[in-house]
């Protein structure tokens, strides 16, 4: 994107935030050459250790710095990935937190959005402009970092390196997610400091409203699509399907009505006798498979593109109560 090719109030605001926007723009490729280079030593080493005939598991004489040597390459190359999901974790709140406060807030405590206006540029293309440029700046970028995580966290899973898919960093770094956040939080920055007017108050309450969000979605992202649920004998060597993240365990009754898991803690002398009393036949586990993955993305994103919908349409009606 560039200056040249836009026109209007578009192009004031790229001219303005250039600074911002670029390191928003490079940040995809700072990453990706990370990644890249991360895991491409990591194979080196992988390779190297396989050469030299020791093992992890069965650690010959001679061969115990060649082992530590080796685990804690790999141990770096999950940090790396850590850093990277943190990153993507806490990216949505920066883009939310400078449209709140440079873009939009700063210009309204100043007063400087009134030359815009003065200039024949309708309230409506003036709020648009200053909404879209970094709204396409970040679809572009987080796009290219979520696709970046999920390429180097599938490669360290080949190894037996990653990490859950359920874990919170490595949820929140893949998928449609990274986008859904950003978009969202973009909307209610750029409504916080059209509400506000004040470049740091917007900023905090942007903050406090991505934390609230964050904790919000986290709560109820395990009802977003229905489970699996497995039923089974207590001591019958049931095994949790592997890649599982478990949602709720209990007791099921000759009726099929549903105990809590603590249904008999207080029967620990007569664990059986409880068992009969209450007519508990097998014991039951809620679960989302691997697989389901993709349902939970494309709901909570879709949930997240709603808020930020509604975010702007809010924006709109305030802007246009105030300046028609």
């Amino acid at each position: 994107m560039s200056a040249i090719a836009l026109r209007g109030p578009a192009r004031v605001v790229l001219a303005q935030h250039r600074r911002p926007l670029q390191l928003l723009a490079a940040l995809p490729v700072l990453v990706v050459v990370v990644l890249a280079g991360a895991w491409l030593w990591t194979d080196h080493v992988m390779d190297t250790f396989a050469a030299t005939g020791c093992s992890v598991q069965h650690t010959t004489p001679g061969c115990g710095d060649t082992v530590r040597e080796f685990l804690d390459r790999r141990q770096w190359m999950r940090d790396v990935l850590d850093w990277s999901g943190l990153l993507m974790m806490v990216l949505p709140a920066f883009v939310g937190i400078f449209v709140a406060g440079p873009v939009i807030g700063r210009e309204m405590e100043n007063g400087t959005y009134r030359l815009a206006l003065s200039q024949s540029v309708a309230p409506a293309r003036w709020l648009a402009a200053k909404l879209a440029v970094p709204a396409v700046v970040t679809l572009a970028s987080v796009s290219v970092l979520s696709a970046a995580c999920a390429w180097a966290r599938d490669r360290a899973d080949r190894t037996h390196q990653g990490q859950e898919w359920y874990e919170r960093t490595v949820y929140g770094s893949m998928g449609t997610v990274p986008v859904g956040y950003a978009l969202c939080m973009l909307a209610l920055g750029g409504l916080a400091g059209l509400v506000l007017r004040r470049t740091v108050t917007a900023m905090i309450v942007t903050v406090i409203g991505y934390g609230a969000l964050v904790a919000a979605v986290n709560s109820v992202r395990d009802h977003l699509w229905p489970t699996l649920t497995d039923t089974f004998k207590q001591g019958s060597g049931y095994r949790f399907p592997d890649g599982a993240v478990g949602v709720r365990t209990g007791w099921l009754t000759h009726s099929g009505r549903r105990l809590p898991d603590n249904a008999c803690l207080d029967w620990a002398s007569d664990f059986k006798q409880c068992l009969n009393e209450k007519n508990i036949d097998l014991r039951f586990r809620d679960y989302h498979p691997a697989s389901h993955f993709w349902p939970l993305q494309l709901v909570e994103t879709g949930i997240l593109l709603a808020l930020a919908a509604l975010a702007v349409a809010v924006a709109f009606r305030v802007l246009r109560r105030r300046h028609g």
